[in-house]
């Protein structure tokens, strides 16, 4: 069955959180270390999400895809962390590591960049881990750009180092 995508209503987060926390663990796992992929728990990202939705769903706009009635990924996006107005920010797009090669990132992805459009950004940023070397080529295959602007965040106890990519939109 093909893969549907809605705008993500409040009773999604939690099943957000919990593909959120498979996503990361299956992409990050052959470079963080195990510990630090443990914490946050399935549950625990859930409550992150339905907080993090209180705070911000004026203005960012959550995106999620099915298949068969499961969730099987979203996208998180809203206005640039760098306060840029003309600018969007891609804050997540996370699939369920079984969708990876069947064509939902690419969906998810082109709807973000159409959802953005309407808005009247003119470009589109968003950070991805500097190892994470699939992101990385899907990104640039979808004609994302590096920066050369870089940061460091914690993912549990490891600091990662991110990558700022543009894209025009």
């Amino acid at each position: 069955m093909t893969v549907k995508l809605r705008r993500a209503a409040a009773d999604d987060l939690m099943a957000v959180g919990a593909l959120h926390q498979l996503s990361r663990v299956a992409a990050y796992s052959s470079f963080l270390p195990a510990e630090a992929l443990v914490e946050p728990t399935a549950d625990a990202m859930g409550r992150y999400w339905v907080e993090r939705w209180g705070w911000e769903r004026d203005d960012h706009l959550m995106t999620v895809a099915e298949r068969d009635g499961e969730l099987v990924g979203f996208t998180y996006l809203g206005p640039d962390d760098e306060g840029d107005p003309a600018t969007g920010l891609l804050n997540a797009i996370h699939l369920d590591p079984a969708e990876r090669g069947r064509g939902t990132g690419r969906a998810l992805m082109v709807d973000a960049l159409a959802s953005m459009r309407k808005r009247s950004w003119r470009r589109t940023a968003l950070w991805v881990l500097a190892k994470n070397a699939s992101a990385r080529r899907f990104y640039e295959r979808g004609g994302w750009s590096p920066t050369g602007v870089e940061r460091e965040e914690l993912i549990g106890s490891a600091v990662t180092g991110q990558l700022r990519y543009v894209r025009p939109l």
